[in-house]
């Protein structure tokens, strides 16, 4: 496991690199976990992060293939920016759901499976703590 730091806008922060399998990495970032898509870096560097939302267990179908429920939580305490769907709006693997702001960050939470927007829990404007349910999924 590589530790690293980084300083983000005067704030410290220490990384350890948990796992990495393609490009999928489970970092930890001050005590917390996340899993985090890797992506190759253009000319300017984002500050938003690519976020994928997983269903309770963590997985994208909580271990089932076709049917089933996912409540996508939030990763992190922040602040809802802005809202791609809507209830009952169909959505497939990679589709955008959501940005929210956190530790002064932009997070694009995109889906990681494909369904139908069940019920929305969120809406621009709101704030969320962490593990908060922003919308239920029916997965496909």
């Amino acid at each position: 496991m590589k530790r690293f730091k980084f300083t983000i806008r005067g704030n410290e922060y220490e990384t350890q690199l948990q796992k990495l399998e393609g490009q999928i990495a489970t970092i930890e970032v001050n005590g917390t976990q996340y899993n985090v898509e890797l992506q190759k870096e253009r000319d300017a560097v984002s500050p938003a992060v690519k976020r994928h939302a997983f269903g309770n267990t963590g997985s994208p179908s909580g271990g089932q293939k076709g049917g089933g429920l996912a409540k996508i939580k939030a990763p992190l305490p922040g602040h809802i920016m802005k809202v791609f769907v809507k209830e009952g709006d169909r959505i497939t693997k990679n589709d955008d759901l959501l940005i929210y702001e956190a530790m002064k960050m932009e997070n694009l939470l995109k889906a990681e499976t494909a369904g139908n927007v069940k019920s929305l829990k969120v809406k621009a404007g709101d704030n969320v703590l962490q593990d908060d349910v922003l919308l239920e999924i029916e997965l496909k």
